[in-house]
């Protein structure tokens, strides 16, 4: 079958289908929602998993980077998941953004919980659709190409912060806090301590700093006279 024909099937399914039509009677509904812990505001996706009819209590988030799926939240909420749940996600990366964690856990969902999830944020991720060979191979082909352009994009970040982060320390642009100045007896400790007068640990107390702070300093010093 051409690329042509895999999207013809796949627009042919999306006219045909309405998510809010497949019915949920007898069904367990959960909401999963995730933010960064950059991200405070997580309003957004909780209207929208209570306009999909699930419970505030059944709402399960976690504050934290999509990275991998050791989550606390993520991991309560899959232990009640079986083959009469229904999970629903605002869109595909607040599940997650690792290509392959991704299509495991969604595997372990569908497959070994037998549980069905919906993507609000796109219709054709939806298990619930068609139960058969069809359905299945939509709903697959679909989250392979959204986890991969979204771990792609993953990686092109990383690529361009460190490419910036080269380009400014070639500017010499320094990052990290900036060092603290050498306290007024440093001079003096640092002599005491050369001439074996105290202790390495005795010379950073002197200073009050710890052993390791010391001893960069006076790396740094002795290179600088």
């Amino acid at each position: 079958m051409k690329c042509g024909c895999y999207f013809d099937t796949i627009a042919f399914a999306m006219q045909n289908f309405d998510a809010r039509e497949v019915n949920m009677e007898n069904s367990k509904i959960y909401g999963y929602m995730r933010v960064s812990s950059r991200e405070q505001n997580e309003d957004r996706q909780r209207i929208a998993l209570l306009e999909m009819g699930v419970s505030e209590k059944n709402i399960f988030m976690d504050k934290q980077s999509g990275k991998d799926f050791n989550r606390p939240q993520y991991k309560r909420m899959l232990k009640k998941l079986d083959s009469n749940s229904v999970l629903f996600v605002k869109s595909i990366d607040r599940l997650g953004r690792n290509y392959a964690d991704l299509n495991e856990q969604w595997r372990i969902i569908t497959k070994d919980k037998g549980a069905d999830i919906v993507v609000i944020d796109m219709p054709l991720l939806d298990t619930r659709r068609e139960k058969n060979l069809l359905g299945t191979f939509i709903s697959d082909i679909v989250l392979a190409l959204l986890s991969f352009v979204a771990e792609n994009e993953r990686t092109n970040i990383r690529q361009r912060q460190a490419e910036g982060i080269a380009a400014a320390k070639a500017r010499g642009v320094k990052f990290g806090r900036p060092e603290l100045p050498y306290p007024d007896n440093f001079r003096q400790v640092h002599s005491a301590w050369r001439r074996k007068k105290i202790t390495l640990k005795q010379a950073a107390e002197a200073c009050g700093m710890p052993v390791g702070t010391f001893y960069g300093k006076a790396r740094r010093f002795e290179k600088s006279i």
